[in-house]
C-alpha cells in the first residue's frame, strides 16, 4: 500500500500537534509520552479534551502523523 501526503497539510497538521502539545504541557502532562500512546493506541483518551485538543488530534489520520514524524526525524522534509 502506497501512502501520499498533500504538502499543503504539513502546515496544518504542524499547527494542530502543537496545539494538542501546548494544551498537554498546559494540564500538566508529558505530551510526547501521551502524543506517542495516541499514535501506538488509536486511543483518543491519551489527549486531553482541554483546548478541544482531543477533537484537534483526531483531524490528522495516525498514519499520515507517523509518516511526517519519521520523515522530519531523518530530515527528509
Amino acid at each position: 500500500m502506497k501512502f501520499n501526503v498533500d504538502k499543503d497539510s504539513n502546515a496544518k497538521s504542524q499547527e494542530i500537534l502543537r496545539a494538542v502539545y501546548d494544551a498537554l504541557v498546559e494540564k500538566g502532562y508529558n505530551p510526547i509520552n501521551q502524543i506517542v500512546g495516541y499514535i501506538l493506541s488509536g486511543d483518543p483518551t491519551y489527549i486531553t479534551s482541554h483546548n478541544d485538543a482531543r477533537n484537534l488530534i483526531r483531524q490528522i489520520e495516525r498514519d499520515e502523523l507517523l509518516e511526517k514524524l519519521v520523515k522530519n526525524y531523518i530530515g527528509i522534509e
